[in-house]
């Protein structure tokens, strides 16, 4: 059949970059055409890949599907080489949602309509690219193109301090993307052959002086993607500058191009030296998870306070990969998805805030909540969401890696002790925080007064409960602090609707990827296995990790070296 036969991959990947560019050559000047093009571009390029993937992918199979590959530059062996498997479609479906809805988010966009509807197009596409991407030298290429759009949407859409925030964004994330080229070629070259294809590399058996600098130069290439402490000092100001549209996708996707990368590469390439890093992993997943919730408690910026928090729960994935069990590498990637939806409808419901009060102190928004119940409520729902409410898809994914990593049988009982306790301290940090933004931004600051709210002297009944945002009073009658329009309530209901769905019924997002994830785990826990029985004190005295696994060697599924 033609339908088997169609390139869905590289269409779903070349759609938005071919269509962006028609942008320029659009008769539009107010900007109404260009914005339903580059929706109805996003829109087509969603349903594609929700068909496609309906269709031919097999989420019972933990091997690459819709391969598909074209040489490019034969002399390197360098070819146009895109597949999925489980670990890419929940994230290719994460991307193209997000960035719709981005898109959407970005209807009232009127300084150079078409720059920034191309800027979004390219972008869609660079993302889609990274995760579909089977070619080393094509992943990396894809790395890059995104860089130059995010830079662009921030530094010419963002705040007053944009280009700060857009330089820093780009000095961070392209010299440690040199990492991923370094480490690519790395590969490449060694053994008899040479080749970028991520199931040929799979196959060659790197020696561990080799495999540990690679996985050193890639954990610095997708921590800093990860917003990995120290690597992190970028995604606050990035975020409090950013538009809402460009901050939706910074959180709900392009974070979860280095949780992906560290599944991807160093957990499926580099196995053996994971051992080695794994008790790193979940040190610094702790370390993220507390440091961010403090920091997040200590900002008066919105958006700021909603990046750190970001912070925090990407410790949550980083403690997932280290902890050699099928549910704490699900709880991985359950996070990945359930924090890119969360934080996309945290940071387009900050937009939506900062719209009508025209800042970002929460001091300065106190009681925004009675005029604004509609926000005030989706905003409610999301920040219960992000705090990990049951029926809600934090909860599940925070719990999954909580017992993933309370059960795992290759940490001693020490180690576990030590860190779940350490992450439990970041998770009551969650609601501490949340809750009291809440509290700022729609009960009241408790900031003095500079109008006395019982002088205005009006004959309207209705304008009993006269409201002050921070130093401006305002009746609710005459306030311009419009609710939430139906679009806007309707871009916070597609997300909130998955993260309930999710909340209550995780096999929505987890039968996609879960065959791939216990396939990974497996060969994880059979390096380990190796590598311990040579060498039973590995980090002992350290890391506490004593313990040889005591399951049996377990078969590799999937990919095999």
């Amino acid at each position: 059949m033609i339908a088997d036969r169609f390139p869905w991959l590289t269409a779903i990947v070349l759609l938005p970059l071919v269509a962006s560019f028609i942008i320029p050559v659009l008769p539009d000047k107010d900007g109404k055409l260009v914005r339903l093009y580059a929706l109805g571009v996003a829109i087509a390029d969603f349903g594609l890949m929700c068909y496609a993937f309906w269709k031919h992918y097999d989420p019972s199979s933990a091997t690459f599907q819709l391969a598909e590959k074209y040489a490019w530059v034969p002399q390197l062996n360098f070819n146009w080489a895109v597949s999925v498997d489980g670990l890419s479609v929940p994230l290719v479906l994460l991307a193209g949602l997000v960035t719709t809805l981005a898109i959407f988010a970005a209807w009232q966009v009127n300084i150079k309509p078409k720059l920034f509807y191309f800027l979004m197009l390219v972008l869609y596409s660079a993302q889609i690219g990274v995760f579909v991407a089977q070619d080393l030298l094509l992943f990396f290429i894809m790395w890059e193109i995104e860089l130059v759009p995010v830079y662009l949407l921030v530094s010419i859409w963002g705040g007053q301090k944009r280009r700060y925030a857009a330089t820093k964004f780009l000095i961070y994330t392209a010299a440690a993307s040199i990492f991923i080229l370094v480490a690519a070629l790395g590969m490449a070259v060694y053994g008899d052959n040479m080749t970028f294809d991520v199931v040929e590399l799979a196959m060659k058996d790197y020696p561990l002086a080799l495999e540990l600098p690679l996985y050193a130069g890639l954990l610095i290439a997708f921590g800093v993607k990860l917003a990995v402490f120290p690597l992190h000092t970028w995604l606050p100001d990035a975020h409090g500058e950013a538009s809402a549209p460009v901050s939706m996708i910074l959180a709900g996707v392009l974070l979860k191009m280095g949780g992906y990368g560290l599944i991807r590469l160093n957990l499926e390439l580099l196995g053996d030296a994971h051992i080695y890093f794994a008790p790193m992993l979940a040190i610094l997943g702790v370390v993220n998870i507390i440091y961010g919730g403090l920091n997040s408690l200590a900002q008066s910026n919105m958006k700021r306070r909603l990046a750190y928090s970001s912070v925090s729960h990407m410790g949550f994935v980083l403690l997932g990969i280290a902890s050699f069990t099928d549910l704490g590498v699900s709880g991985a990637m359950l996070q990945m998805i359930s924090h890119g939806l969360i934080a996309s409808v945290l940071f387009f419901l900050a937009g939506v805030t900062y719209d009508r009060t025209h800042t970002l102190i929460m001091d300065k928004m106190g009681g925004v909540g009675q005029v604004m119940p509609k926000v005030f409520a989706l905003f409610t729902i999301a920040a219960m969401a992000s705090l990990a409410l049951p029926g809600m898809s934090g909860f599940a994914s925070e719990l999954a890696v909580f017992v993933g990593v309370t059960t795992s049988d290759v940490y001693s009982s020490t180690f576990c002790t030590v860190t779940v306790f350490l992450a439990a301290v970041g998770v009551i940090l969650t609601p501490i925080y949340l809750l009291s933004m809440l509290r700022q931004i729609f009960y009241g600051s408790g900031a003095a007064l500079t109008c006395d709210v019982d002088n205005f002297g009006s004959e309207n009944e209705d304008d009993e409960g006269a409201v002050c945002f921070g130093t401006d009073c305002a009746l609710p009658s005459e306030a311009v602090y419009e609710d939430a329009r139906p679009r806007e309530v309707f871009i916070a209901a597609c997300f909130l609707v998955l993260i309930i769905g999710i909340g209550f019924y995780p096999k929505l997002a987890t039968q996609m990827y879960d065959a791939k994830t216990v396939a990974l785990n497996a060969q994880i826990r059979q390096s380990h296995t190796i590598i311990s029985q040579g060498n039973p004190q590995i980090y002992a005295h350290k890391f506490l990790l004593p313990q040889i696994a005591k399951s049996e060697k377990a078969p590799i599924l999937g990919i095999v070296k």
